[in-house]
Parts: C-alpha cells; structure tokens; sequence
C-alpha cells in the first residue's frame, strides 16, 4: 500500500483573488465520461486493492478480509496513520488519505476506520480546528505545517469532511446520534464554525484549493447552503484552470455528501473530467503516474450513475 500523501503538489496556489460574478447555470454535459474505459484503466493498472475499491464502488462488491487488511496496515496503536514524510509520528493528513481509501472499500464501520475517527476527533483544537504534531514542523509539506494557518484551514476542512460522512457509521465514541456526523454531531458542528470564520465575504478562503470543496461539502451537510454555494462559485471560476486530479477530488467530494449529480458544479466538473479524460480511460494525477489509478477511481464515484431505488450516501 502506497502511504498518504498530501492535497496540493502542483496547485499549490492560494485563492486570494476575488471571484468574478458571472451567472452560473448547469445546462447540459456537452461532453461524456466514458466510464467503460475508466473502468478499463483500473482493472489493467491496478493493484488488487485498488480493484477492490472499483468492484465496492461499482456494485457494492464485498472485499476479501485479506484485502481490507492489506489496505489498513501500518495503523500506530492510537488509531492514527503516519506519513511517509513524518516517520512514526500520528498525521491527521495520512490518516484522512486512508479513510478516503477505506471508503471506496465499504469499510468504514470497520474497526480500523472507527479507531481513526475517533483519534480524528480527539485532535480536534479548542477553536474547532485541526493542526499536525509541532514535531513534524521540521518534515511536514507545506499544506501539513504545524502552525501555519492556511494549513490548518485545510486540516480542518478534510477533518471536518471525514467526521461528517462516517459519523454514523462509526459511534465508538458514543452513544447513537441521528444528526450529521452521528457520534460526532459537536465534533462537526464546531468544524464547520471554524470553516465559516475563516471564509472572506467574496467566498473564498486563505488555504489550498482543496480546502474549498473540502469546507463546502462540510457545510452542506451542516445545512450552512449559503456559504457552500459562496465556496461553490469560486470553484466553478477556478475549474477550467484545475488538474484532472483536483477536478476528480472535487467532484467526488461533493457527490460523497448528496449533491446531486445534476447541480451546476456538478455539471461543470462532470464536463472537466469529460474533457480532460485520455485516450487509455484514465485521468493524470498530480502525484505523478504511479498515481492515476487513484483520480481514476475518484472520478468513477463522481461520475457512476445513482443505483436505482439506493438511498444517498451521506452520513
């Protein structure tokens, strides 16, 4: 298994920029993912994790314990992961990257999973927040520095996001709790302070990209429509410029939280990815090559179609 990585390796702009205030409307998907041939790319260059991760996401295929093992190792007995670039020492960075792995296997009520949800919700700071441990200050990327506000922003909006969408399906850490986040109803509530605090009146934010789909999905589930939709109008302005990569997080990330795949930003994400999809049926990541077949499988969970009869997936 590959270890986590962070958000922001080639887009690693800030939004400080004011956003113009063009009208924005879905219309229609002049373009069309070719899910046979993402489908195709994986099952060629996968590993078998990563094939397990498409047959959940495509048909709710139950992954071999061996499997949900193999995509658990190197868990520290607190329930955290570490990164590569920080040793042995607990990342909340690693430890998101790992849940979002955990998710496409259907695993998150998984012990694994509940253990790291709970050491998530653990670090959470006073002022609703998230930061890595002050001793990976000398090793950390610059979207991981302790201490570094903008950093923080996006620790906490990712936090934020996994507390919310695995919340009810992991309740170690309490009794049961039907609002958003289940057992971490407060935990999320307080996240989603933090986020709306830090948001400048224009919509956008002082953090990296992945910090806006991040915070906006976080806020959509707290019923928070209005700052979702002011991060939302950023975004589209920015889509034409994101990474294949980004575009796939993006869109997965609102997906994951309900936002129908007929909303605008929908729309204009799906259009993206449409166009930017290669030739092979797989998307460029970031990260470099040895990582396509993650944005692939982000951007096959944007993009399938809704099971018919199936309940949305938030939690």
């Amino acid at each position: 298994m590959r270890a986590a990585l962070g958000p922001e390796r080639r887009s690693q702009f800030r939004l400080a920029d004011s956003p113009r205030r063009d009208r924005v409307c879905a219309g229609s998907v002049s373009a069309v993912v070719d899910l046979e041939a993402a489908i195709g790319f994986v099952v060629a260059h996968g590993d078998a994790v990563e094939r397990a991760r498409l047959s959940w996401l495509r048909n709710n295929t139950p992954v071999p314990p061996e499997l949900l093992e193999t995509a658990e190792v190197g868990q520290s007995p607190d329930g955290a992961w570490p990164a590569t670039w920080g040793g042995e020492v607990a990342s909340v960075d690693a430890t998101c990257f790992r849940l979002s792995e955990l998710d496409d296997l259907g695993a998150l009520g998984r012990p694994a999973a509940r253990r790291a949800l709970d050491w998530l919700a653990s670090r959470q700071q006073p002022d609703g927040g998230w930061d890595e441990d002050l001793s990976l200050t000398g090793s950390a990327p610059e979207w991981a520095r302790p201490g570094d506000p903008e950093a923080k922003l996006f620790l906490t909006a990712n936090a934020g996001f996994w507390l919310t969408v695995a919340g009810l399906d992991a309740r170690a850490s309490g009794p049961l709790d039907h609002r958003v986040g289940g057992a971490y109803a407060g935990v999320v509530q307080a996240a989603a302070q933090s986020i709306v605090a830090r948001l400048r009146p224009d919509g956008s934010w002082p953090s990296f990209l992945a910090a806006g789909w991040l915070g906006a999905a976080v806020l959509h589930r707290q019923d928070m429509f209005q700052e979702s939709a002011r991060i939302q109008v950023v975004l589209a302005e920015r889509m034409p410029t994101m990474s294949p990569g980004d575009v796939a997080w993006l869109a997965a990330t609102l997906r994951r939280v309900g936002i129908d795949h007929h909303d605008w930003i929908m729309v204009r994400a799906l259009r993206r990815l449409a166009e930017t999809q290669r030739s092979d049926g797989g998307w460029e990541s970031d990260d470099g090559h040895q990582f396509d077949v993650h944005s692939t499988l982000s951007a096959i969970r944007a993009c399938r179609p809704p099971a018919s009869g199936a309940a949305p997936q938030p939690g």
